[in-house]
């Protein structure tokens, strides 16, 4: 089914003690709170980890971004199950080949409480 302007696109996930491990790894970001559990036992998840979540939207759609704008209002925990719901802003044939997208997005915890929003641009090759 194809995109278009107003469409809600969402995608859920709990990130996990794992999930951190890899992306440290990965990243090489150690700070300290992402690898030293506080009193329950949880760490902080990377912005950037958490960040993923638009992403994974704008690849199941083949987005090739051009910008990517990110607010990080509150930090994620293991844990947590995020909630990303991403708007279609723009969806336009650019040429032949590519559609132009644009896309807000606003991301949220278990607790109805707002932790990433932002928005991203590219296009879709066809």
């Amino acid at each position: 089914m194809p995109l278009k302007v107003g469409d809600i696109i969402t995608f859920e996930r709990t990130f996990t003690k794992r999930d951190v491990e890899l992306f440290t790894e990965i990243s090489g970001d150690e700070g300290i709170h992402h690898i030293t559990p506080d009193e329950q036992g949880k760490v902080v998840v990377q912005g950037l980890l958490t960040a993923t979540l638009p992403t994974k939207i704008g690849g199941d759609a083949n987005v090739l971004a051009r910008t990517m704008n990110f607010e990080f209002l509150k930090p994620v925990f293991t844990g947590d199950t995020i909630l990303c719901e991403v708007t279609i802003g723009r969806y336009e044939e650019k040429d032949h080949n590519r559609m132009a997208i644009a896309a807000s997005f606003l991301c949220t915890n278990q607790n109805k409480k707002q932790v990433l929003r932002g928005n991203f641009a590219g296009v879709i090759l066809s």
